[in-house]
């Protein structure tokens, strides 16, 4: 993870799914397979879109099957790697978090956490904030 080359950009704007989609697809084609993604923003933001992007970039064929493990909590595709695909929004405290065991398949994959700000135990990661503007664009700050 330390030589990926997100590890620090400015901010950019997007004005659609398909930007938003192109930014992490161009993102994840650089990743070396054991990435930790950590997607951060309000509901509707684009988190699950950037998720999809990401798979894309790592080569999933389908990249319609990628969907927000709301439910379920964790998703996995098959791509050039696996994609361990996370979504916390309906846990409530850390130990639940915790519990989900995640950190067992760092270095085994992509991992992909949406919801990720609920995290508050210290974990490596790129962490991709996305806020939306009044007018629907998006800005993405990767860090």
């Amino acid at each position: 993870m330390k030589n990926n080359p997100a590890a620090r950009t400015n901010p950019m704007k997007t004005h659609s799914e398909e930007e938003t989609r192109a930014v992490a697809e161009s993102m994840a084609r650089g990743f070396k397979g054991d990435e930790v993604v950590f997607l951060i923003g309000d509901l509707g933001a684009g988190k699950t879109v950037f998720a999809k992007g990401l798979a894309a970039g790592l080569g999933l064929s389908d990249v319609n099957q990628v969907c927000s493990p709301t439910f379920t909590l964790m998703n996995v595709y098959q791509a050039r790697v696996p994609i361990y695909h996370l979504d916390l929004y309906r846990l409530a405290n850390t130990p639940e978090i915790r519990d989900l065991g995640f950190e067992d398949y760092v270095g085994d994959g992509i991992i992909v956490v949406e919801w990720a700000e609920k995290i508050d135990f210290p974990m490596p990661a790129i962490k991709v904030r996305i806020e939306v503007a009044s007018d629907d664009t998006r800005t993405i700050t990767i860090e």
